[in-house]
């Protein structure tokens, strides 16, 4: 769908579903990014995906595929579309661990904007962060995100009370950015 040097976003499909299922069941992975660590049967990862991923008029998802090696490495979605209003959620997920800090999510991210801005011509994108997740924070800024609020010690993580933060992103502020 879109590419970058390195990445393709490509549609999220039913035969995804297993490797979503490993991502979403890698507590090292969902750690960062998901407010409940469950553990979940394959039946409930594909009744969510059938269900919320693909079938969703409000939300779009795609798997970030490396282009060399045509590998999964990802993935990131708009949840929550808004046509009327013009906004969406963002989420992205970096779930090949061997991946990370490589600017993946960046990438993935620029073509998620590009796409949502650009193409679907949304006013306003947002998304939540844990606090403690400084890298993604870092990311977020690069590429235009500005903080708009912050829900204190929402999470209980690992023994410790996590800070939810929302970032937004605005269509005129990201076109000012290219």
């Amino acid at each position: 769908m879109f590419e970058s040097t390195r990445l393709r976003l490509r549609k999220m499909q039913s035969t995804d579903i297993s490797l979503y299922h490993r991502w979403r069941n890698d507590h090292e992975v969902m750690a960062s990014t998901n407010l409940s660590l469950d553990v979940y049967t394959y039946e409930e990862t594909q009744s969510f995906v059938e269900s919320v991923m693909l079938s969703s008029p409000q939300s779009k998802s795609y798997i970030i595929e490396e282009l060399e090696q045509h590998t999964p490495v990802g993935v990131t979605s708009l949840v929550g579309i808004d046509y009327k209003n013009r906004n969406a959620e963002c989420i992205l997920d970096i779930g090949e661990k061997s991946k990370w800090g490589k600017g993946y999510g960046t990438e993935a991210m620029s073509l998620l904007l590009t796409y949502a801005f650009l193409e679907l011509n949304l006013h306003r994108l947002s998304l939540r962060v844990f606090s403690t997740n400084e890298k993604a924070i870092h990311l977020y800024k690069k590429i235009g995100f500005v903080q708009e609020g912050r829900v204190k010690e929402a999470v209980f993580r690992n023994g410790e009370w996590i800070d939810i933060i929302y970032m937004g992103l605005l269509q005129t502020h990201y076109q000012r950015l290219l």
